[in-house]
């Protein structure tokens, strides 16, 4: 995962340096519905992933992901479609996202996805993931010049330039975020540090790879899929 570092060193500097601050202040809770609603029912954990359904639910899964990866856009249309009209909308289950940020582009979009309230969370994370074909096409068009303004600089440049080149701000308007809202969203500092604290946390555990996930606070080896994932789930239902 040394690439992981390399491409967030920015983001990893500065969070190491508010490591004990955000220690003290640990992100609140958002209860964004009523309990039994479970579908709709969104809290930020302590870890700041964020958590959909029923915070006592007996198994807790936790995924680490990202936007870049193309095998989390399959979990998301394949497993949690299955996990909201099953498990999750009984209180069986509860599903918390975390984020392993591997590359530039995947850091814009997290910064922007945990900008908003938590009731909004899972509209617009479901919504990058779903044109994750359309954005990474953008990206592999891009002339070097314009990747060059992606990797280097002002991280709040970067992400700018980066939203601006592959149509991330559209995504956000379509979800109700004007530009000059992302663009604050990217100057939040100590949602950066926190974002960068995540994926620290997910190396320094040793997942080298998304999607993963843990259940019940367990990394599960050798589960990168629904396909893997579901059986595990049933065993213990």
């Amino acid at each position: 995962m040394s690439h992981v570092l390399r491409l967030l060193r920015p983001l990893l500097c500065v969070a190491a340096a508010a490591l004990a601050t955000l220690a003290v202040a640990s992100p609140a809770r958002h209860p964004a519905s009523q309990a039994g609603n479970w579908n709709a029912t969104v809290m930020v954990t302590p870890e700041g992933g964020h958590r959909i359904g029923n915070p006592a639910a007996p198994l807790k899964v936790v995924e680490y992901m990202s936007y870049t990866c193309s095998h989390c856009a399959e979990f998301e249309m394949q497993g949690v479609p299955v996990l909201q009209v099953s498990a999750l909308a009984q209180g069986k289950v509860s599903f918390e996202v975390r984020h392993l940020m591997r590359d530039p582009i995947d850091a814009a979009i997290t910064q922007l996805t945990n900008c908003v309230p938590p009731a909004r969370f899972e509209a617009l994370h479901q919504a990058f993931l779903r044109r994750q074909d359309q954005f990474l096409a953008r990206a592999q068009r891009a002339p070097r010049a314009q990747v060059e303004r992606w990797e280097q600089g002002d991280v709040r440049q970067r992400f700018r330039a980066i939203a601006s080149d592959i149509d991330l701000y559209q995504v956000m308007e379509e979800h109700g975020v004007g530009r000059m809202e992302a663009d604050r969203c990217f100057a939040n500092e100590a949602l950066s540090r926190r974002l960068a604290l995540q994926t620290k946390g997910a190396v320094d555990m040793g997942i080298n790879g998304t999607p993963s996930f843990l259940l019940n606070g367990q990394l599960l080896a050798g589960t990168h899929n629904w396909q893997t994932l579901e059986p595990q789930l049933s065993a213990r239902m």
